[in-house]
């Protein structure tokens, strides 16, 4: 083997922590819930896949980098059971959602077809839950003063959310490198890829099988899956992270942050910030799991959710 094809493999299985860092695939295409919004400008329009169900108060989730709503799999059931109505939403790039090949795929580009979901189907006194990337996006939608918008969203949850500037992760340095994110991407079975992503995403490996890795290698197929992720990588940090988190202080929606203890994508003390920033929130770490508390500690998720919901 070649030094630059060693170095491009090795790269390959370092970006795999980082394509399915939320470690989350996608419900199946024929799954009789899945439905579709049109969505997006005149110019170019985007269908983004989501589930909605139940008949509450509306509880809207949004997954992280790589992954889509099959991450709420434990978490969607049990709101469900407790009355509320409950809608999984796929990114643009994700899951079952449209991936263009185009550059649109900052935090801001997707909280703007969040927020075009929101109108659409009309959600009003919303509680959004987000995870990862899905929790950055929540934080743009909390930030829009807007006045037509500035009541649509009644509580906030965010789970191990990226928030500020943070050393990146040497996957992301490789999926943000021209040619070499490309290549890399390319050398790995996703399966494999999959698998290595998913030991270094949980803190206990036995809460995943052979299963999950077919469910979540399945979306990385995708015609557009590796651009959206490598476009998601080279801006999930946008430039004006700085000013952007230094408003935080003016969001005044009751939050509730939940963070996992062996997290080693976005550390606790990201989590403690944020808390300090969000001038009404609560924090909470959940022990002994890594960065995905929603499918390694659900029913604790899910108690600290509801218990925050009912206030």
């Amino acid at each position: 083997m070649t030094s630059m094809k060693r170095t491009a493999t090795v790269c390959a299985l370092l970006l795999a922590g980082m394509a399915v860092l939320s470690c989350s695939g996608a419900y199946q295409r024929d799954d009789a819930h899945v439905r579709y919004a049109t969505l997006g400008s005149a110019a170019q329009k985007i269908r983004l896949a989501y589930r909605d169900q139940g008949t509450g108060k509306p509880i809207l989730l949004l997954h992280g980098f790589g992954a889509s709503s099959y991450t709420w799999r434990h978490v969607e059931p049990a709101l469900l059971t407790s009355g509320y109505r409950v809608l999984t939403l796929d990114l643009k790039g994700f899951g079952l959602s449209d991936k263009p090949f185009d550059e649109d795929y900052s935090i801001f580009d997707q909280a703007a077809l969040v927020s075009q979901f929101i109108d659409y189907l009309g959600l009003k006194k919303l509680s959004v839950v987000g995870h990862s990337l899905g929790g950055g996006v929540a934080l743009v939608l909390a930030l829009d003063k807007t006045p037509a918008k500035r009541n649509r969203i009644a509580k906030l949850v965010l789970i191990d959310s990226i928030a500020y500037a943070q050393n990146i992760p040497l996957a992301f340095s490789i999926l943000r490198t021209p040619i070499l994110g490309e290549i890399s991407s390319r050398l790995v079975p996703l399966e494999v890829q999959t698998r290595i992503a998913l030991r270094l995403a949980y803190y206990d490996n036995s809460k995943f099988d052979s299963r999950d890795v077919k469910q979540y290698a399945g979306p990385l197929k995708d015609k557009g899956s590796r651009h959206a992720m490598i476009q998601t990588a080279r801006q999930i940090l946008p430039e004006n992270l700085p000013e952007l988190s230094s408003r935080y202080k003016t969001i005044q929606i009751p939050a509730l942050i939940i963070w996992c203890d062996h997290d080693k994508v976005i550390k606790p003390y990201i989590g403690l910030r944020l808390h300090n920033d969000l001038p009404n929130s609560t924090f909470h770490i959940i022990r002994a799991c890594g960065h995905l508390p929603q499918e390694e500690k659900p029913q604790r998720t899910v108690e600290l959710v509801q218990e925050f919901l009912k206030r």
